[in-house]
């Protein structure tokens, strides 16, 4: 028995609006492995720097200085034992008036997810992504310093 054909049309257009929704509302994952990303990872002179020891309570750790398409990203965190106390971006790109205003708005949002996060598993912002991918590698040099 076949199917009439204004029922098979509606059913067609129903399985791709369900097709259409559950592929917009999958979260694509912005890992800093995998793929190539359009920065690369310098370590800086010192090879980073860590101050206070393990046994001391807090210390500041600071990541790998990251050359971004618009300039170089570079993170220092503060840690209380193995927990994120603070994050900052000693350096963001800052060549332009417009890499100004974007990172004044994209680093706040980028700290505030490392300290919910307590990781390196932050997603990149919206319009801010090569500085969100230079932060999140120089993130993860400092965290893994913090860890050695």
């Amino acid at each position: 028995m076949r199917a009439h054909p204004v029922r098979r049309t509606v059913l067609t257009c129903v399985a791709t609006v369900t097709v259409t929704v559950l592929a917009l509302s999958l979260k694509p994952h912005h890992g800093t492995s995998g793929g190539a990303l359009p920065s690369t990872v310098t370590p800086t002179p010192s090879g980073g720097s860590a101050t206070g020891g393990p046994s001391s309570g807090t210390r500041t750790v600071t990541g790998a200085t990251v050359q971004t398409r618009y300039g170089p990203v570079q993170v220092e965190l503060t840690l209380g034992g193995s927990r994120i106390t603070a994050a900052r971006a000693v350096q963001s790109p800052g060549g332009d008036q417009r890499s100004v205003q974007i990172n004044a708005s994209a680093v706040p949002v980028l700290v505030r997810e490392t300290l919910n996060a307590q990781s390196a598993h932050v997603d990149t912002v919206s319009g801010a992504t090569y500085t969100s991918e230079g932060y999140i590698g120089s993130l993860q040099s400092a965290l893994d310093q913090a860890h050695a």
